[in-house]
């Protein structure tokens, strides 16, 4: 296991918090065990058994791994989070209220769904690039967040006449790819998906933005604080401090299945002052008196 990153260490310390809140002292009454898939996704069989190996009381598990986890240790208590997806249509749970077996734990996407969230981050996007023609879409094709940004996008673009084109990725190999392609094809920015094999590669993926010279905006506050000209959703790291709350109130013996899974209901406008300039983008006095965060 390489050396953590800086966002490890933060998502770490958010599920330190929450089983703080449940009353649990670091390292007295509980231990971590801790796996990182360092933005590799071929790595997740192995780790999961690795995990399970360790025959852990609960695991907390961001994005990936959920479904792999479950179905080789059933009877293990899993919390999730940093998911942006349906987990009843996942099949992991029965419904939000009452998840009904072994899973729960909490979602980036609130009532109304992705398609809801995707159309907001596209309306701040038009206020900032109103001559939008053509928008770049990076992210796997058949990703289940992928696919309903794809199709919300697509029906906003219907809407206010702009093209969308997809750039299929499979591996973060394809990335260089898929901005040359873009840059090709002259559009006049890119939507970088909330796909956690864009998330996983997040220094790989801003190097791209930077070089591409182009407006992009996104999901995650992290990427809106990199380079990113703006994002918009709920910030990943209160999901995991809500984890962290779920793992202490299944280990002091609540049952998952009678812990709701949670949805979010606070977001985050980031816009990045310093990336506007570059790109000669004025940033209107009411979109920045928005912003929640305005990266100078």
């Amino acid at each position: 296991m390489k050396e953590e990153t800086e966002l490890a260490r933060l998502r770490i310390a958010a599920v330190r918090r929450g089983l703080t809140d449940e009353g649990f002292v670091d390292e007295k009454s509980y231990a971590l065990a801790l796996r990182f898939l360092e933005g590799d996704f071929g790595r997740v069989d192995r780790l999961v058994e690795e995990l399970g190996s360790l025959t852990p009381r609960v695991v907390v598990i961001g994005a990936m791994g959920i479904s792999a986890f479950h179905k080789l240790y059933p009877d293990t208590p899993v919390v999730f989070t940093g998911i942006a997806a349906d987990p009843i249509a996942l099949g992991w749970v029965q419904s939000y209220a009452r998840p009904g077996g072994m899973l729960t734990g909490n979602v980036m996407n609130a009532v109304g769904g992705e398609e809801t969230m995707a159309q907001k981050r596209l309306g701040f996007f038009r206020e900032l690039v109103p001559d939008l023609k053509r928008l770049g879409v990076i992210g796997p094709a058949a990703g289940p967040l992928a696919t309903k940004e794809k199709d919300a996008l697509h029906k906003a673009a219907g809407q206010f006449g702009f093209e969308v084109l997809h750039y299929d990725i499979k591996t973060a190999d394809d990335l260089e790819g898929a901005f040359a392609s873009g840059l090709r094809d002259d559009v006049s920015g890119f939507y970088i998906s909330g796909e956690p094999l864009l998330f996983g590669n997040l220094a790989r993926v801003m190097t791209l933005v930077t070089g591409a010279k182009k407006p992009t905006f996104g999901a995650y506050p992290e990427w809106g604080r990199a380079s990113l000209l703006m994002s918009y959703s709920t910030d990943p790291l209160e999901g995991y401090r809500n984890a962290g709350a779920y793992a202490a109130k299944i280990l002091k013996g609540t049952k998952p299945s009678e812990l709701p899974v949670l949805q979010a209901s606070k977001f985050a406008l980031v816009i990045n002052q310093k990336t506007a300039k570059s790109l000669g983008i004025i940033v209107s006095p009411t979109l920045s008196a928005l912003a929640d965060e305005v990266i100078e």
